[in-house]
């Protein structure tokens, strides 16, 4: 898998930031956008859209993700989550994208100052996953 270059790491921070305030978070007031690029060079965003039935909610990472694969991606090379603090992906979240990139590059993004404060591999984050295809 091809590592992303600068300029779609760019990209994919400055969509995760941009999206980030379409989130649907009246709950937890916890904002989140993420930015796949998939191996054909298109990139998708999602945002995070809580519910009152806490267990509906999802994740942003997710939410781009499935727009992905309805796009008719197959392959994520680099994905970027912008949250205050940088936080990481939640574990469903983790194996949610190993399925489609074991070696894609996560990128945790202070969505308050832009900076990437962590960079690494998913199956870094979650050694050990598990996927049908390989």
């Amino acid at each position: 898998m091809a590592e992303p270059t600068q300029d779609q790491i760019d990209e994919l921070v400055a969509v995760a930031i941009a999206v980030r305030g379409m989130a649907y978070a009246p709950f937890s007031k916890f904002y989140v956008g993420a930015a796949i690029l998939d191996n054909e060079g298109r990139v998708f965003s999602g945002v995070n859209v809580e519910n009152s039935s806490y267990g509906l909610t999802i994740c942003a990472e997710r939410t781009a993700a499935g727009t992905a694969i309805t796009a008719g991606a197959k392959e994520f090379v680099a994905v970027a989550v912008a949250t205050p603090g940088a936080a990481a992906p939640c574990g469903a979240c983790r194996q949610f994208l190993y399925e489609f990139g074991p070696r894609c590059t996560v990128l945790l993004v202070d969505s308050e100052t832009g900076a990437v404060k962590h960079t690494a591999t998913l199956d870094e984050f979650l050694p050990s996953g598990f996927r049908l295809s390989s």
